[in-house]
């Protein structure tokens, strides 16, 4: 092993702040201009500028404790009491540094740490960007997040706000007397969606498992087991395409709740969702995209038949003879096959022409049965079932359902799902044996629903994109690797 050089000779084992940066405003902001507060603090992060002018250096150093300004505190570096000051000012951005001194206010009133003692705790190999020019290129911030989160305050801020919405979710859902769980993510039946799997082996079994492609089944297995409101926060995956609101792997919250149906799944969601936007946002009615988007509750509730008949000016519905759901498919350039029923021909025009026009938030409710094998079959309306998808700024962010209990009708839309995929549909699901045994010891009513945690944040951070939401993103290879 080679000699480390001088400056990583320097480099301590350890190092022990104690104040933040935010800390310090808090506590010294209004300090009068030039005055020393006679407090000694101990700080570390990075150094994010740096400027020398004589026997005077002057840097930024950020931190943890906030993006952008709520993380930065100024070094003042005088020549004459700041040691080897030749070598601070030759830092590089970027570096990692730590810093003892007192706290004060520069005569311009900048509130400032005192460099009377200085360590190079990383160095920068690698040249920082210019942070009053930040990291525009996409490609870069998404495959070098840590760099993105140094130098691009929105990332560092949305990440954040994602964190505390994990934490706010979990605490409101517990506060109800919901239960969190972790069921496996390795399945040995793809099901519980539709999507195409991701397919693994497990070599000491010689058995092909699929990654999770959603949490519901073994969920629905423990209120069968006597959990009654329970709930998991997990990744899922489905081996589909990219997209600026697709990745293979994303974070589903799903939760059950026995003795209720999917109206109460109603009430939950603009529930949770208004208590998010208060907390994260200040208030429920905000902007998505520079456009006023209002998730104060209730919600609107509209079938998925009255709100295609409000886009299209077209009655359609599962009465409506099957020629002419396919005339009006060939009128609106919906692709479709000989195979398909009139609910998936529905769902297919509503999908086309209606539920990106949708700002919301509004519950699209009352799915035709034919492509919601396992919500159960609707009270009033004959061939629907009683389902529903949250759309918020034209874009789906969960689905619901009043579960469906029964065995006997279970196995059957299981079947019916397995026909079209033996018929070539990757995304129809398969006949899961153990799940039906769970229901043939019975499931009470219940209600379940799923959210999508990434597609929320893009909506409470007001962001266009799910790479922007998600720390590592799936990209396709860099060139030349």
């Amino acid at each position: 092993m080679s000699e480390p050089d001088g400056r990583a000779r320097r480099i301590p084992y350890r190092f022990e702040p104690d104040a933040t940066a935010a800390d310090l405003v808090e506590r010294f902001g209004a300090l009068d201009d030039g005055a020393e507060s006679g407090t000694t603090a101990t700080v570390a992060g990075r150094l994010m500028l740096r400027r020398v002018q004589g026997k005077l250096a002057f840097a930024t150093l950020q931190d943890n404790s906030g993006p952008g300004a709520d993380g930065r505190i100024q070094l003042f570096a005088p020549a004459g009491t700041t040691p080897d000051f030749d070598g601070f000012c030759s830092l590089s951005l970027g570096d990692w540094i730590g810093v003892r001194g007192e706290v004060m206010k520069t005569r311009r009133g900048e509130l400032s740490v005192r460099v009377d003692e200085w360590a190079l705790l990383a160095e920068a190999r690698r040249a920082f960007p210019d942070k009053w020019h930040g990291l525009t290129d996409t490609d870069t911030r998404y495959r070098q997040r840590y760099v993105d989160l140094w130098v691009n305050d929105d990332a560092r801020r949305t990440f954040l706000l994602r964190s505390r919405l994990l934490s706010l979710t979990r605490r409101w859902l517990e506060d109800r007397g919901f239960v969190e769980v972790e069921t496996p993510v390795f399945h040995t039946i793809a099901g519980g969606g539709h999507a195409k799997p991701f397919v693994t082996h497990h070599n000491a079994l010689d058995m092909d498992l699929y990654l999770r492609i959603a949490l519901e089944l073994h969920l629905k297995r423990l209120v069968v087991g006597g959990f009654e409101k329970v709930f998991e926060i997990g990744r899922v995956f489905r081996n589909e395409g990219l997209g600026y609101r697709w990745n293979p792997e994303f974070t589903m919250l799903e939760l059950y709740e026995a003795y209720a149906d999917y109206g109460d799944m109603m009430d939950l969601t603009e529930q949770l969702v208004a208590h998010l936007a208060t907390e994260l946002r200040g208030a429920t009615r905000l902007t998505y995209g520079g456009r006023p988007l209002d998730l104060t509750p209730p919600w609107r509730r509209a079938s998925m038949t009255e709100l295609i008949e409000e886009r299209t000016g077209r009655r359609l519905d599962l009465t409506t003879p099957l020629d002419d759901l396919r005339q009006a498919c060939d009128e609106f350039e919906v692709p479709w096959t000989a195979g398909d029923g009139p609910g998936v021909l529905l769902l297919e025009l509503y999908e086309k022409t209606t539920e990106a026009e949708l700002w919301g938030p509004v519950f699209v409710t009352d799915y035709p049965a034919e492509v919601s094998p396992l919500a159960r079959a609707h009270r009033e309306r004959a061939g629907y079932v009683e389902r529903f998808e949250p759309i918020i700024a034209g874009r789906e962010i969960g689905n619901a359902f009043s579960e469906l209990q029964d065995p006997v009708e279970q196995r059957a839309t299981f079947e019916a799902q397995a026909r079209r995929k033996a018929a070539g549909d990757e995304e129809a699901m398969a006949v899961d044996d153990d799940y039906l045994r769970a229901l043939e010891y019975g499931l009470p009513p219940t209600g379940g629903l799923g959210i999508g945690i990434d597609r929320l944040v893009m909506i409470l951070a007001d962001v266009a994109t799910i790479r922007d939401v998600i720390l590592f993103p799936t990209l396709r290879p860099e060139a030349g690797s």
